[in-house]
């Protein structure tokens, strides 16, 4: 609603954040001359960034969002959307890693961050680097363990995907968090290629057709 009236709007974007963002930016349009049917129409067709809450569809009845969520900040508001996303009556499941080579001090707070959001989460690698991939899982499980949030420790992020996948019952939400729309994992040795999304799409696949 605004002086100039009112009108609906529809956006293919998730979360109050977001719907701060497009509140902000239609006001600003507003003020610059732009017309409601005018402002409607640009939020309507605002797309979603790849690896920004991206969803991973294979029929699952539970969703799967892959994000590029890599600090304690991101995580918190990624949690509190998906929180929003599923309701109390379902879980959130979030897997997620530290980088190597980079600030050692956010590791605990991003493990109290994921704890404190969680109903279960899966602790793994995110381009460990010249980094033992151990060392940074055990200096992110400090933080987490002192949430009281049961959790799992595997460094084979593909595993530990399947590990989350497998985790998750009809309605929970699972968070796949840090690398986004990256497609490769760097380690010690140089970068292997590696996709979240890619990878959470054969897990699936594969869960279905033990079920089947």
């Amino acid at each position: 609603e605004a002086p100039a009236g009112s009108i609906d709007m529809e956006s293919r974007l998730l979360g109050r954040v977001n719907v701060q963002n497009i509140l902000a930016a239609s006001a600003a349009a507003l003020e610059r001359g732009c017309r409601l049917d005018e402002v409607s129409e640009g939020v309507h067709r605002l797309q979603r960034v790849p690896g920004r809450f991206e969803r991973v569809d294979c029929g699952q009845d539970f969703t799967v969002v892959v994000d590029y969520a890599h600090t304690d900040d991101a995580l918190r508001n990624l949690l509190q959307l998906a929180r929003e996303f599923v309701g109390r009556n379902h879980r959130v499941i979030t897997l997620f890693g530290c980088g190597g080579d980079r600030d050692r001090a956010k590791r605990p707070r991003m493990g109290r961050a994921a704890g404190e959001g969680s109903d279960f989460v899966v602790l793994t690698s995110d381009n460990p680097r010249s980094e033992d991939p151990l060392a940074i899982i055990e200096q992110a499980r400090a933080g987490l363990a002192s949430t009281g949030t049961r959790f799992s420790i595997e460094p084979d992020r593909r595993k530990a995907i399947e590990l989350a996948i497998s985790a998750a019952r009809a309605g929970d939400i699972v968070l796949l968090a840090g690398k986004g729309h990256e497609k490769v994992q760097v380690l010690a040795g140089g970068a292997v290629p590696f996709d979240d999304v890619e990878v959470a799409r054969e897990a699936l696949r594969a869960a279905a057709r033990s079920h089947a």
